[in-house]
């Protein structure tokens, strides 16, 4: 059964009785701007020791560095002031259960031909292997030329069975 909208807002109210953060300043305080996956097992924040307010977390599937989190990392560096980014993906991830052309033929199975053609025009950024993904999103920052070369980008992979950060050169 689906979450319900009123169960939510009745738990936000329950959470803004308690809130006690809203003079967080925008930029984040440790100046550190994340790429990470959506996966409901990740709480990055918690895993790197950090609070709310101290980074920035660019969420999405497989935690890849696509044009829309290169588009967020941009206005985080530059206009909020963060000088170090973090690219973390995850073991057991889902991104590595399929490949960009299985995932459209099940839009086209599921959703039908115009849906398929919509997804034809996109990259999925399915991958593989998991510590090759992270040095390929590493690789895209580095070729950017949106991002300078003097701000420092580590990559990491989590283990979601140890809560251990691995980093990967």
């Amino acid at each position: 059964m689906a979450i319900q909208l009123h169960d939510l807002l009745a738990e936000n109210a329950r959470y803004a009785n308690e809130f006690g953060e809203g003079a967080l300043a925008m930029s984040p305080a440790q100046h550190l701007a994340i790429v990470t996956c959506m996966d409901a097992r990740l709480e990055p924040l918690a895993f790197l020791g950090l609070r709310l307010g101290d980074a920035h977390v660019i969420r999405n599937a497989g935690g890849r560095v696509s044009e829309d989190a290169l588009r967020s990392l941009v206005i985080s560096e530059r206009l909020l002031r963060t000088d170090a980014i973090l690219v973390i993906h995850h073991t057991d991830c889902g991104m590595l259960t399929f490949t960009d052309e299985q995932l459209r033929n099940r839009v086209r199975d599921e959703l039908g031909h115009k849906a398929h053609a919509v997804a034809a025009e996109m990259r999925f950024l399915s991958f593989g292997d998991l510590a090759a993904s992270v040095r390929d999103d590493l690789a895209t920052i580095a070729a950017s030329p949106l991002i300078p070369q003097e701000i420092p980008v580590y990559g990491l992979i989590y283990d979601v069975r140890t809560g251990r950060l691995q980093s990967v050169e």
